[in-house]
């Protein structure tokens, strides 16, 4: 078991993303209501990619973290039938809206397209001062010691974490390993308890295997 679960790491790190509709994300579009909206939001995607390619790195982050903000913000229980969904990035930008981790995965996809690292890129669960609820951010990391850089679905600025002292860190994750971590920069490697469902493996699955 131990040796299927490292080759499924191995392949899923080696796997390059590209964004690529389907048969079945094409009849979706065909039979929406809005398919119009979809297929500019898509224009617009594609275009922005193609636009930022060269751009230095803060630029790229920067676009694309504004990008992703402009889709509008909506609860799971209005979205899908199963509460904490985790959607992927077809799915986020064919249905037009998501929560908090929607738009950080289809940040994360966007920015591996356009060329940026994977172990430079870290989903961040935080908490918010004066919030009940957990928070999911992305997180742009130089190398373990550096100070991460946020994007945020609540902020439209791509700043050091240090200048976000709303947000108080728990733990970092991405698909080769986790850590706990400071605003100033990552400590320790830790393994992550994610309970009955590991949503993140199943949403690699998803993206890497089925191409949803």
């Amino acid at each position: 078991m131990k040796q299927l679960i490292f080759l499924i790491f191995l392949i899923n790190y080696s796997l390059a993303y590209e964004f690529k509709l389907n048969k079945k994300d094409l009849t979706y579009i065909d039979n929406s209501s809005r398919k119009s909206f979809i297929l500019n939001r898509l224009t617009k995607y594609e275009n922005m990619k193609s636009e930022i390619k060269d751009y230095e790195l803060i630029k790229k982050l920067s676009y694309v973290n504004t990008f992703m903000n402009k889709t509008f913000s909506a609860n799971d229980t209005s979205t899908q039938s199963t509460i904490d969904h985790w959607a992927t990035p077809k799915e986020f930008l064919l249905q037009g809206h998501g929560d908090c981790e929607d738009y950080a995965i289809a940040k994360y996809f966007t920015l591996l397209e356009i060329g940026i690292p994977k172990e430079k890129l870290y989903f961040a669960v935080v908490d918010i001062k004066g919030e009940k609820n957990s928070h999911m951010v992305l997180l742009y990391v130089e190398d373990k010691k550096s100070t991460p850089l946020v994007l945020d679905n609540l902020s439209f600025l791509v700043i050091p974490f240090t200048k976000r002292p709303n947000l108080i860190p728990r733990f970092a994750f991405n698909e080769i390993d986790s850590y706990k971590f400071t605003p100033e920069n990552f400590t320790e490697k830790v393994k992550i308890n994610w309970g009955k469902e590991n949503k993140w493996e199943k949403l690699l699955f998803r993206v890497y295997t089925l191409n949803e």
